[in-house]
């Protein structure tokens, strides 16, 4: 399977040369994650993995 071209760079990211800063992009069944200064490393999953893993660090962080 091939990574989507639709990537969107976290709207955390930020100065600088914009090259160190997570990109998102996503088909109807998969999330694709990957660091922009190593594009060619991407880390796909579903949204269910993911979204226990934030909810595991927003408890954490409260």
């Amino acid at each position: 399977m091939t990574a989507p071209e639709n990537w969107q760079k976290s709207s955390f990211s930020g100065g600088g040369d914009g090259n160190n800063c997570l990109e998102l992009a996503s088909t109807p069944t998969t999330l694709h994650l990957r660091e922009s200064d190593t594009p060619t490393t991407v880390l796909t999953t579903t949204p269910a993995p993911l979204t226990h893993l934030l909810d595991a660090i927003r408890a954490q962080a409260l």
